[in-house]
């Protein structure tokens, strides 16, 4: 299978994929993409806008993971960072939004949008909460617990047991970050495998939003 993993940080919803798949990584920031370029050989890794990336090639692959920048949707930084910690208010980033329709509309193949919990009451409505996200798909995935640390607390080493990843030979800014917007490797593995069994694709837009 063709795989598109778009901001794909360094590959936590990857890291449990089978090397059977042909998966091509889009990641924005070159030392990121580096390190995923080292933890996974075999992938195709390029260094350039997802979005745009998207737009423009996506009739070549079979299944296409985004996740979208999350950031200004974030539930955390509206009602802690902005209420209480003198964080500037932001715009959401509508590429969310434009993907999901984007994707709903053009694309044929299999795909699924990640993204946070957001402040507000989702203009669409995702299709299923796993972990600590929401995901928007056009294919069934059944509820499931995943254990999860504090994020809040848990620092580099705890972030680096739990994920399964080693950062102490990088050179980056922020590792504890990266970590954190990490998807969790067994969620990634969960969703591609309900991917690939012959479930019916469902509409999305049979939800209201």
């Amino acid at each position: 299978m063709k795989i598109l993993n778009l901001y794909s940080g360094i590959g936590g919803n990857r890291k449990l994929w089978s090397d059977e798949h042909q998966v091509t990584a889009i990641e924005f920031d070159d030392q990121i993409a580096a390190v995923y370029a080292d933890l996974y050989p075999n992938d195709e890794v390029i260094v350039t806008d997802a979005h745009q990336f998207l737009l423009e090639n996506y009739k070549n692959y079979d299944f296409i993971w985004t996740s979208p920048p999350c950031q200004t949707h974030s539930s955390f930084r509206q009602n802690i960072g902005v209420r209480f910690r003198g964080v500037s208010p932001v715009y959401p980033d509508m590429k969310l939004y434009q993907e999901i329709i984007f994707l709903k509309h053009n694309y044929d193949g299999l795909w699924i949008v990640e993204n946070v919990n957001p402040y507000y009451e989702p203009l669409i409505q995702p299709s299923f909460d796993l972990d600590r996200h929401k995901f928007w798909s056009n294919f069934d995935v059944n509820h499931r617990d995943f254990d999860r640390l504090k994020l809040r607390s848990a620092q580099i080493p705890d972030l680096e047991e739990f994920l399964g990843f080693d950062l102490s030979n990088y050179k980056i800014p922020n590792k504890r970050q990266i970590l954190r917007n990490c998807v969790l490797p067994e969620v990634g593995e969960y969703i591609l495998n309900a991917a690939l069994s012959p479930v019916k694709q469902m509409d999305i837009f049979d939800l209201a939003y």
